[in-house]
């Protein structure tokens, strides 16, 4: 059953009148708890939000983020906000890699080396992993709408300007500007951060990171094996001017969609807009202090100092940046190993990318549910199985010597590796909650680290040693997962949950339990007065009343979780603020209490 989303009658400039924070803010005196009063309606929206129910169940108490997702939903502000976060990224990773598919018809026109042709793809890297640094407070302070949408804006215009390059180093230049379109996949995960629990976003992220980096699948066809054919065709074989041509279709989209994206088609958060939220002072307190009116996260050094950024970065360095080599080398790769055709090696190059439609997502989901019973110690287990098997699966491709088994082994370590990349951005929520974008984009520009550092590598070596270094260096980086401490989680080998994290998971399953109840008992009921007409008024009565009592059931077991949930904010309160609170800066800190302890 599907809830229609519905505007309140909230005015931005109700000034005195406008709806008061929700849940709890922070100051330098303290913290205020203002917790719901109920949990019994799932769909309900907090006095603090622009909408009065929203499309699908959320969590009052974390913002009234979503714990669930329906993939097929373009209802606002949740669902609407994944989908515009991935197809920003896919239309980014377009006129990211839109001269991968092309470099070997560029090298041969312009008379440069593979060396050159590298170093241009070098640069291209270099200004996404500074981008990302960058962005990730900017996402903080303004949300992802407003910085995605100026992103593709600026990036689409040197991907329209390859033409003009006449030499290496206009090359590089130009991919240089172009790795500016990188930068949005902070964005792209930031936004469902926001709109889902801890509990979902591992999913949530790895949808929008696994569709948005399809964009490079679908480049390396669309650019190499249709438009680019299709253009030497029109302009009489001639392949310089189809190459120097075609880079022009792909940014002309991605600059109409950063307008439509700027254009508020869909929201910062769960409960609207930043800057309006600001003016009715119902802004997200995890990120905006109202008692000195400052952002929390306002530099590049915002949640920097946290060592399980900097793990976490170099393992998403093993496997983001894997996939960036791939996108920058398959093509070159199966033009010198197999010699195929570069119309042939991009169709063959862009299996690794379309794995991207349910790897990256899959990867997400396990970590999600993986969590569920094991907590974050289960997320560590997956995500550093995951990067064994893919460090394993990329030296056995350097040793396979035939084209359909370099593609079999490519198709399976292609999933593993975007399987760990879904699995690492399932651990990021929690590294930070007051610097969730900074973590996000430290994070990112490690994969672009990565990138560069593999990148160097191919430079230098052989394609075949280049696969050997880079398959253990992926296999070495699994064993950072066992220095990774996360305050109130276990890790790997030791440490334990925080009672307010088991009491988290606890409440994610009894609501999804208590609502799927409410769910059968509403089928069960329309069902019975179907099979029950005509059967007579005793016989229907009978039926109604059982239908009643199965609702009745239901409701009761919710009824039972916000009692439970009452009981949990009287003992637990001080543990869940001291959970947001506690890698905040500036003196600002929540006292624990022993249970959260």
């Amino acid at each position: 059953m599907t809830v229609d989303v519905g505007i309140s009658d909230h005015d931005e400039n109700d000034g005195d009148h406008a709806p008061q924070p929700y849940h709890f803010k922070a100051s330098r005196e303290g913290t205020e708890s203002i917790l719901p009063d109920s949990e019994v309606d799932p769909y309900v929206a907090s006095p603090a939000s622009r909408y009065t129910r929203y499309d699908l169940r959320v969590d009052s108490r974390q913002n009234d983020r979503a714990t669930e997702i329906k993939i097929f939903s373009w209802k606002r502000p949740h669902s609407r906000a994944m989908h515009c976060a991935w197809i920003s990224f896919f239309l980014a990773f377009m006129i990211w890699f839109a001269v991968a598919p092309l470099l070997v018809e560029i090298q041969n026109t312009l008379g440069i080396t593979k060396e050159q042709v590298w170093t241009s793809s070098i640069c291209s890297d270099l200004t996404t992993i500074f981008m990302r640094f960058f962005i990730g407070p900017l996402c903080d302070r303004y949300g992802s709408r407003i910085p995605m949408g100026v992103v593709l804006i600026v990036a689409s215009i040197p991907t329209a300007m390859v033409g003009l390059v006449n030499s290496a180093a206009g090359l590089a230049v130009i991919r240089l500007f172009m790795g500016i379109a990188g930068s949005t996949f902070v964005m792209a995960q930031h936004w469902p951060t926001c709109m889902y629990t801890n509990e979902t976003a591992g999913t949530a992220n790895g949808i929008v990171g696994g569709w948005g980096n399809l964009g490079g699948a679908f480049t390396q066809v669309m650019m190499g094996s249709v438009l680019f054919p299709a253009l030497t065709s029109a302009y009489g074989g001639n392949t310089e001017k189809a190459w120097r041509t075609v880079c022009v279709f792909p940014a002309i989209v991605a600059f109409i969609w950063g307008f439509i994206v700027k254009k508020k088609i869909s929201d910062d958060s769960p409960q609207g807009y930043y800057r309006e939220m600001k003016k009715r002072g119902t802004m997200d307190s995890s990120f905006y202090n109202y008692t000195t009116t400052r952002w929390y996260s306002t530099t590049l050094t915002s949640g920097s100092h946290n060592r399980n950024t900097w793990i976490l970065c170099w393992q998403y360095a093993c496997c983001f940046g894997v996939e960036l080599i791939m996108n920058n080398a398959a093509v070159l790769y199966f033009t010198d190993r197999f010699g195929l055709s570069t119309q042939s090696a991009a169709a063959v190059g862009s299996i690794f990318g379309w794995m991207n439609i349910f790897a990256r997502g899959m990867g997400g989901l396990y970590s999600d549910r993986i969590n569920l019973v094991r907590g974050m110690r289960g997320r560590l287990l997956m995500q550093t199985v995951l990067l064994v098997l893919e460090g394993a699966l990329i030296i056995v491709f350097a040793y396979t010597d035939t084209l359909g088994g370099s593609i079999a082994v490519m198709v399976v370590f292609s999933i593993f590796t975007q399987a760990a990349e879904g699995a690492v951005y399932g651990v990021v929520p929690y590294i930070s909650t007051l610097h969730t974008g900074t973590v996000a984009g430290i994070v990112g520009a490690g994969g672009n680290v990565g990138g560069v550092v593999f990148g160097l590598i191919f430079r230098s070596l052989s394609f075949g040693v280049g696969f050997l270094v880079m398959g253990a260096v992926v296999i070495a980086s699994a064993s950072l997962s066992f220095l990774v401490d996360i305050p109130g989680h276990a890790g790997l080998l030791r440490g334990k949950d925080s009672q307010h994290a088991v009491e988290v998971r606890k409440r994610h399953i009894r609501i999804a339990n208590a609502v799927a109840a409410l769910q059968r008992s509403t089928r069960n009921q329309r069902s019975s007065r179907d099979d029950t007409v005509g059967d007579g008024e005793g016989e229907t009565y009978e039926n109604d009343e059982n239908a009643k009592g199965s609702a009745t059931s239901g409701r009761t077991e919710l009824s039972n979780i916000e009692q439970k949930n009452k009981t949990v904010e009287q003992n637990d309160g001080e543990g869940l603020r001291d959970s947001v609170f506690r890698d905040e800066e500036e003196g600002i800190r929540a006292e624990p209490t022993e249970e959260a302890d």
